[in-house]
């Protein structure tokens, strides 16, 4: 079941414009969520995102078109967990890189199950020779541009690891292929600050704001790999798997067992209890 541009299709397959920019261009958004018995965790800080991409570059897509769109696909949806993909792109248009002047968006909803198995998974990392570009607007929204981060992770796999490690031009540690990294030392959780060329990650924001309710200090600045090399541990976030427990960076070991990081998931497995109905990983 899918739902595109308005219009349910249970067979999953549709008539596409083969001249839509989300195909020919990657010139297009998407957000990637957590349904818990239909309701969307964290949804209004992912439609707040989406909302803001559209804005930067200029995507003339309402928000009630994309909660519309939305909902109509969750209605479908029987109890449990799922995946929901919304992707919006600039839409049909002629060649070249000109925006068209007169944009008319496509929106399309997917959704997957969920599995609870790679929550709390930990994970090896390697840092990639792919660089983050810090000053690219694609770096700070979700677009549908991903090839950097689909060979850093073909790279990484390649050598034996789970993910990659993304530093940005100047050095400094930006984020992983699909996640936001943190590193705690003491009482004091670092992550990198937006600026270094990061998608600021729904999850990355609900982790600082429970972190602070637990005691913890939190800082967000420019870090150089070493101080992530040295750190007691590192964690990795992200909407769907939550959090991942960095077990190696590169010929580094790391503390995968550090309580802290087992005491953040559960805080936000209460959360999305809270927000709807119950942990997923009881579901899950």
């Amino acid at each position: 079941m899918i739902v595109f541009d308005g219009r349910l299709n249970e067979s999953g397959t549709v008539a596409f414009d083969l001249s839509d920019r989300g195909l020919t261009l990657g010139d297009g958004l998407f957000e990637t969520m957590l349904a818990v018995d239909r309701r969307v965790f964290r949804r209004v800080a992912h439609l707040d995102r989406m909302m803001g991409g559209a804005a930067a570059f200029a995507i003339p897509v309402t928000r009630e078109r994309l909660e519309s769109d939305l909902d109509l696909l969750l209605a479908t949806l029987p109890d449990g967990v799922e995946v929901i993909r919304l992707a919006v792109t600039r839409g049909p248009g002629g060649r070249g890189l000109r925006r068209p002047e007169t944009a008319r968006p496509t929106v399309i909803v997917t959704h997957a199950p969920w599995s609870a198995d790679p929550v709390m998974r930990p994970v090896r990392l390697v840092t990639s020779t792919i660089r983050r570009n810090e000053t690219s607007p694609a770096a700070r929204w979700k677009t549908s541009a991903y090839v950097d981060a689909i060979a850093a992770l073909a790279e990484a796999e390649a050598k034996g690891a789970d993910d990659a490690l993304l530093l940005n031009m100047r050095g400094d540690v930006a984020c992983t292929t699909s996640g936001n990294i943190f590193a705690i030392e003491g009482d004091v959780l670092l992550t990198p600050q937006t600026d270094d060329g990061i998608l600021d990650g729904t999850t990355r924001g609900l982790v600082l704001e429970l972190a602070r309710t637990m005691g913890l200090r939190t800082k967000e600045m420019s870090l150089k790999p070493i101080e992530f090399a040295t750190a007691e541990a590192l964690f990795l976030t992200n909407s769907v798997r939550l959090i991942n427990p960095v077990v190696g960076l590169d010929r580094r070991r790391h503390d995968a067992g550090h309580p802290v990081i087992g005491r953040l998931c559960d805080a936000i497995g209460a959360r999305i209890a809270a927000e709807c109905g119950r942990d997923p990983r009881a579901v899950g």
